[in-house]
């Protein structure tokens, strides 16, 4: 199994397209599935839509899911960070995408993304694993 592991700064959005990266990561891999995991407790990954305001729309909507206020039991890090450790329930930590010559069989409009409404940790990582067929 091939891995490696991307730096990722979500300090300027909460949702970090990395089709990308994973596209890159897989072109020399031939045919089999990467799976994309987020090794930690306040983020997630998904597939989407991008470029046409997809993304605000779910920072909205996790927003409005689970509020960043001060109703959460887990309360170290800033105000409403609890809401932050709920995250990964809706947005999951991983995903596993077929890919076939090189290429993740994404649809037309699904991207890769990171999702990460967690201000008091900008840094992330995630991984990327690629299991031959």
């Amino acid at each position: 199994m091939e891995t490696t592991e991307l730096a990722v700064d979500t300090s300027t959005s909460p949702v970090t397209d990395l089709t990308a990266q994973v596209g890159d990561f897989c072109r020399s891999s031939g045919d089999g599935l990467v799976h994309v995991f987020v090794p930690h407790a306040t983020a997630g990954v998904a597939l989407m839509e991008t470029g046409s305001g997809s993304e605000a729309d779910l920072e909205g909507l996790l927003r409005d899911l689970i509020p960043r206020d001060d109703r959460w039991r887990h309360r170290h890090g800033s105000p409403g960070h609890g809401a932050d450790h709920l995250l990964p329930v809706l947005v999951g930590p991983s995903l596993c995408i077929p890919v076939q010559g090189g290429k993740p069989l994404l649809g037309t409009w699904q991207s890769v993304v990171l999702v990460d409404l967690n201000g008091d940790n900008p840094r992330r990582r995630v991984r990327l694993s690629f299991l031959s067929a």
